[in-house]
């Protein structure tokens, strides 16, 4: 790659959430919605889009607004917002853009004869008489789309959503919400062929996962079988589930990623999680031999400001995945250069005194207690100046992981505030290797191989952290 890649991997005035990624031609285009930093509801932005050559996944180019939320022809106000999306390459060589406006209940689809052109209405969602599906009492909630063209040019489409709506849904009607679905649609990519059926239970339901089924829909193929990804009843993981056909029979694999990483090592509690937990979605990825799980975090203290992440997937020696741990590193491939400088934003673990973390999703505020990421400026105004606010004594930001190499090293912070970070190689703080004032530097000695670093703010108030500067490390 030309360049070292981090986590988020856009640029950090960029709020980009439900990433999907897809390989079309040479290059990995990812389809999301769109949040606003400062927003005080989800993707108020037009739908956009950003894409990276197969071949360097560091070198991501903005591809401009590709849909527009009053393209619609029921939303010449702009007053819906674009949910989730999700795209395929219909059997004609055309794209289509599958979408749903918050909780209206109906999918939109708009199309476009290249990737990442300008996409236009195409129809909406509906059954074989013309209905629009959503439109009748006791179907099934339209929300969360995944749509994969299999090989055979049938076309497939997912949806689900766990909660109660029958306030919000289109007409003012009950839909039901029994779990995730699946239909085929004709091959004018808008019209039902077969009959919404559930075959992912929600928590509770007979059928159920161990993480049951909550939203956020995403379909793949791996080696040749379904790979079904969602989110589960906890909203803060991503987990899949395979079969061999596309329309059932699919077997709970396990979690993928998880935001705070539980599930790793026992680790089950939410208060003590890596990270704020929060809403999560997202899709696999594969490029050659190589898989990834794309998926978003939270910012700003409230879950209307999420950016886009990814990891680097294992295998399993049944051909399933292990679960990916949250980096700072993600799409790189491999640790970063433990040398120069770099932004506390892309710190993939963050945490208040005794490793508390907060939650912010379903409209909840983190305490002011914890500390958070933000940035200067209002949205898309200006680039690389996002840090982590709030760093109160005992606060700990987290970076995994660096190469060194051994050599003599020294370490500067930058930020505000009248303490010190120590830092330190295990999460405990008891490894610790330097002490350094806010805006100081202090020399340390570090063991050649891969470490992660972890910030421990020690003072009074409140300090903000910007960056931080390795100087040696690596020859």
């Amino acid at each position: 790659m030309k360049q070292q890649v981090f986590n988020p991997y856009l640029p950090s005035w960029e709020y980009v959430p439900d990433g999907e990624p897809h390989v079309f031609g040479d290059r990995v285009y990812v389809y999301g919605s769109h949040d606003a930093f400062g927003a005080p509801i989800f993707c108020v932005n037009d739908y956009v889009c950003w894409s990276a050559p197969v071949d360097d996944l560091s070198d991501w180019r903005y591809e401009g607004v590709i849909y527009k939320k009053t393209q619609d022809p029921g939303n010449r106000l702009g007053i819906r917002s674009l949910y989730a999306p999700d795209v395929t390459q219909g059997p004609d060589g055309r794209y289509y853009l599958y979408y749903a406006f918050d909780f209206l209940g109906e999918f939109g689809v708009a199309v476009c004869d290249t990737p990442a052109g300008k996409y236009e209405f195409y129809g909406k969602v509906h059954h074989k008489n013309g209905k629009v599906w959503g439109k009748k009492s006791g179907e099934q909630f339209p929300f969360d789309p995944g749509v994969l063209t299999d090989d055979d040019g049938r076309v497939w489409l997912y949806s689900g959503f766990e909660t109660k709506v029958p306030f919000v849904a289109s007409g003012w009607h009950d839909l039901k919400n029994d779990g995730g679905v699946v239909m085929e649609l004709e091959p004018d990519m808008v019209t039902i062929k077969t009959e919404p059926k559930v075959i992912f239970p929600i928590k509770g339901k007979p059928g159920a996962f161990p993480h049951a089924f909550f939203e956020a829909s995403s379909i793949r193929k791996v080696d040749g079988k379904y790979c079904f990804v969602y989110s589960s009843q906890y909203n803060h993981d991503l987990c899949y589930a395979m079969s061999d056909r596309p329309d059932g029979g699919f077997e709970y694999g396990g979690v993928l990623v998880d935001l705070g990483d539980l599930y790793l090592d026992g680790n089950t509690d939410e208060t003590h999680a890596n990270n704020y937990l929060g809403n999560t979605h997202g899709g696999l990825l594969n490029i050659g031999d190589d898989w990834y799980i794309f998926y978003h975090r939270q910012t700003n203290r409230t879950s209307y400001a999420r950016q886009a992440c990814a990891e680097k997937l294992e295998r399993t020696p049944d051909g399933g995945f292990k679960q990916a741990e949250v980096t700072s590193c993600g799409l790189n491939g491999k640790p970063l250069i433990g040398k120069g400088t770099y932004e506390a934003r892309i710190a993939c673990n963050l945490w208040a005194k005794g490793h508390t973390t907060a939650r912010v999703d379903r409209g909840k505020k983190a305490t002011e207690g914890h500390p958070y990421f933000t940035q200067t400026g209002k949205d898309r105004e200006s680039d690389g100046d996002q840090y982590i606010a709030n760093m109160r004594d005992g606060a700990t930001a987290g970076f995994k992981y660096f190469s060194f190499d051994g050599t003599e090293t020294k370490i500067s912070v930058n930020g505000s505030g009248s303490g010190i970070f120590r830092v330190s190689t295990d999460e405990s703080g008891e490894n610790t290797v330097a002490t350094v004032p806010v805006n100081g530097s202090s020399g340390f000695e570090i063991s050649a191989g891969v470490h992660p670093l972890y910030f421990t703010y020690e003072g009074e108030n409140a300090a903000d952290f910007i960056s931080f500067t390795i100087q040696g490390g690596t020859k």
